[in-house]
């Protein structure tokens, strides 16, 4: 047992007793090892993330961590938003519903297991294939130290700020957050460096 994520436990609140029964289940698989990432409990294959245990407000969850290569008969498997390109949830509301889940939630982790022994990898969108917003482009255009820098930047920052840009619905507010994060990006930075 990992020693934060067993503080993790004792510390649980509202979701105490689902935790407790989700840890179990998932202990039942001797290739997993309990770590402790994001701060949570997170169960790894050979070091490789495969299920995660956290909670919210409205229910607890098991992450799948490569869920969108799962294969999911019993209709069970939740993506958190259209922009998760990865993992996949379980949710759970009680522990009865845990208790009559038991068996299936022990397939889906043997079948992750599974997924991280065969060396599997989900395809993820490029930053080419992500919307850059009008305002953002314009800027790029115009500013070719900008423009630098932000090539400049990792894939995942440059997602990241494309992403935080195109959220935004109005044209003023888009200018507002690249007019914000300009010289972060001029800097080298991520949005949340």
């Amino acid at each position: 047992m990992n020693e934060q994520a067993e503080r993790f436990f004792e510390k649980a609140g509202n979701w105490k007793a689902e935790f407790s029964l989700l840890r179990e289940i998932i202990s039942e698989n001797k290739l997993l090892e309990e770590d402790f990432k994001w701060m949570h409990p997170c169960y790894t294959y050979r070091g490789k993330n495969v299920v995660l245990i956290h909670g919210f407000k409205e229910y607890c969850a098991l992450l799948f961590h490569k869920g969108a290569l799962l294969k999911d008969p019993a209709g069970i498997l939740i993506r958190q938003t259209e922009n998760v390109q990865s993992a996949r949830q379980i949710r759970f509301t009680d522990s009865e519903q845990i208790d009559r889940l038991r068996d299936v939630i022990g397939d889906y982790i043997r079948a992750a297991v599974e997924v991280e022994k065969a060396g599997k990898k989900v395809d993820l969108k490029t930053v080419t294939e992500y919307p850059v917003p009008q305002e953002f482009r314009k800027a790029l255009d115009e500013d070719h130290e900008l423009q630098k820098a932000f090539r400049s930047l990792t894939p995942g920052r440059q997602k990241g700020y494309l992403f935080y840009f195109s959220q935004a619905k109005q044209p003023a507010t888009r200018e507002a957050r690249i007019s914000k994060y300009y010289q972060h990006i001029l800097d080298g930075k991520g949005i949340d460096d």
